[in-house]
């Protein structure tokens, strides 16, 4: 059976650990409605931990820790994703998906054709722990401030590459990211990136990359290119 996974940015070296936060105590009482007994599965960003909910109270809940272990199925490239803030619900279904796929950070981008400006932190958060935790990762993605164009450059210069997305670029393959370990991926508004934007990517040495001849849409590119730089 499948145990329910939970990020817990916590110690796992104590025997027993006593949580006496509400909003996990109502997820296992309430909604998950976990025993007394049963085994669940936590993660701290270095370890994980197989743990038995020795008391479940209103007030609190005691968890024995039975085993400490390394998580195996994270992957091991550092891909942070620079995504344009998207509208509507695009970029929580970007947040989303790109956690699920393996991503280690996001960085949310101001450019220069952005329409939406604002992003609910506290609600994008909590879908990319959500996300974490469904998915099996050994750490939770860093949601990052937004950025600008020009501030977004200065921070992937220690990038050991950074593909920027664009349908004018040479078709991305999967030699383009062998051997690199911490690279960044440019995703663009839904009206595309700015002249002065391209110019600006390739005077700072990005790989200009399409995927193909058909249109995606802005959500569906980060999406693709996320999984194609982590899995290649």
């Amino acid at each position: 059976m499948r145990l329910n996974r939970f990020f817990f940015p916590y110690d796992f070296s104590a025997p027993f650990i006593t949580i006496r936060d509400k909003k996990f105590i109502h997820q296992l009482r309430n909604v998950l409605r976990i025993k007394e007994e049963q085994e669940i599965l936590l993660f701290n960003n270095k370890e994980e931990a197989l743990a038995i909910v020795r008391t479940l109270r209103r007030g609190f809940i005691e968890l024995e820790i039975k085993e400490r272990r390394k998580n195996l199925v994270e992957p091991q490239k550092y891909v942070i994703l620079y995504c344009a803030l998207l509208k509507k619900g695009n970029f929580e279904l970007v947040v989303q998906k790109t956690t699920e796929i393996g991503v280690k950070e996001i960085v949310p981008l101001l450019t220069k054709r952005t329409i939406k400006q604002a992003l609910k932190r506290e609600r994008l958060e909590r879908i990319i722990k959500e996300a974490a935790e469904q998915s099996g990762r050994g750490t939770v993605p860093l949601l990052d401030n937004p950025l600008s164009f020009s501030e977004a450059l200065r921070y992937a210069a220690t990038n050991e590459a950074n593909y920027f997305f664009d349908r004018e670029g040479e078709l991305f393959s999967s030699s383009l990211v062998k051997g690199k370990k911490k690279i960044g991926v440019f995703i663009g508004p839904e009206g595309g990136w700015s002249a002065e934007e391209k110019e600006l990517a390739r005077k700072n040495k990005f790989i200009i990359c399409s995927l193909g001849k058909l249109t995606f849409r802005a959500e569906t590119a980060a999406i693709i290119s996320s999984y194609l730089a982590i899995y290649n």
